[in-house]
């Protein structure tokens, strides 16, 4: 069994909000100094849905990721938890792309993988939480796809999944091949271990651009970015005053009404 786990490198969302800035004439986020970017951690979540079938069955995990300029220190993290191998899609077309010609892009290299038969992805990225791209790269595969997931077994040629709903869960069954997308219920990635930092230096580690893909020219975007802001907040305090007490609280009863708050 092959199975490929797509993984993000995103800006560190635990990072101070005094830290975040953007730029408004590129409509980017300026990374932060000081802040390495870290792994999304619902794509950490997808990892180890992964690395569990592995556990159980003769698996090889292929960790994928795409971006401009992607760090391998954070990226390696992958291989040292269990991962088999590691693709990285670098070219300066593939930095910032929308959810719908990453999928294009991701799609493309699982194509060229071959013979793979499950896809994982976090449930949404950590960045722009969009929730899309695991099912268009469904969509550009023509197979099936199945969100939210919170537990995968593998049966044959059948995988077994447990699906997340506001009120508990759902069980669904698909044959293989297929996309699963992963919540955080699945729990969180395991530990690094010094053996595995150690043996993730021996895995094999790829790195692809466009022509590797035959993606010339690269896909184009789905949707269209109008603008990006950091949402202003204004915080007003009026103070009632009244003597006794009870004409405070007539006054404050008479300043909601205003409102229309009551």
């Amino acid at each position: 069994m092959r199975i490929v786990v797509c993984i993000k490198q995103v800006i560190d969302p635990e990072m101070p909000y005094s830290a975040f800035k953007l730029d408004p004439v590129e409509k980017r986020v300026i990374p932060p100094q000081g802040t390495p970017p870290v792994l999304s951690p619902f794509d950490e979540n997808a990892l180890e849905a992964a690395l569990r079938i592995k556990d159980e069955h003769r698996a090889r995990v292929i960790a994928l990721s795409m971006g401009g300029k992607l760090a391998r220190p954070v990226l390696g993290k992958a291989l040292a938890a269990g991962a088999d191998e590691m693709i990285m899609l670098e070219a300066p077309e593939f930095e910032d792309l929308d959810s719908f010609a990453s999928a294009c892009v991701l799609a493309a290299a699982i194509r060229k993988i071959g013979n793979v038969d499950m896809v994982f992805t976090g449930r949404q990225a950590a960045d722009w939480d969009s929730g899309i791209t695991g099912c268009a790269i469904a969509e550009e595969l023509d197979i099936t796809c199945i969100t939210v997931a919170r537990r995968v077994d593998v049966s044959g040629r059948m995988a077994r999944v447990e699906r997340v709903l506001p009120d508990g869960y759902e069980v669904i069954e698909a044959p293989v091949p297929c996309v699963i997308t992963v919540d955080s219920d699945m729990g969180e990635l395991r530990p690094v271990t010094l053996q595995g930092l150690s043996g993730a230096r021996s895995k094999p580690v790829q790195s692809w651009g466009l022509p590797d893909l035959d993606l010339l020219p690269p896909p184009a975007p789905g949707c269209m970015l109008l603008d990006m802001y950091i949402p202003k907040r204004e915080t007003v305090c009026e103070m009632i005053e009244g003597v006794p007490v009870e004409n405070a609280a007539i006054k404050l009863a008479d300043k909601l009404k205003e409102k229309s708050l009551i």
